[in-house]
């Protein structure tokens, strides 16, 4: 599976790393700052707040990610792939 990625995103086992580093690295900070901005809610802890934490979770994952692949210099890759992904969405609407 992870040798299919690889090759579909044409990149080298030390790119396919730092890609799947900025996955992880972006999707933590999105899940921090999501938390975060709803501390400042009056929102209990229900299934409101996990409705509302999902929604600012989902909104906020593709900048969190652009801005977390600067510094791991993957910037041109997430930007494609981003690009990619609401091409995606926009054509199925």
């Amino acid at each position: 599976m992870l040798n299919r990625l690889k090759e579909k995103w044409q990149v080298n086992w030390w790119q396919f790393t730092l890609i799947f580093s900025t996955f992880a690295v972006g999707g933590s900070f999105c899940g921090y700052i999501g938390r975060k901005l709803l501390a400042f809610s009056s929102l209990e802890k229900g299934v409101l707040y996990f409705i509302v934490y999902l929604i600012l979770v989902t909104a906020l994952w593709p900048l969190c990610v652009l801005l977390v692949s600067i510094p791991f210099g993957q910037f041109p890759f997430f930007r494609r792939y981003l690009t990619r992904i609401w091409h995606k969405m926009a054509k199925n609407k």
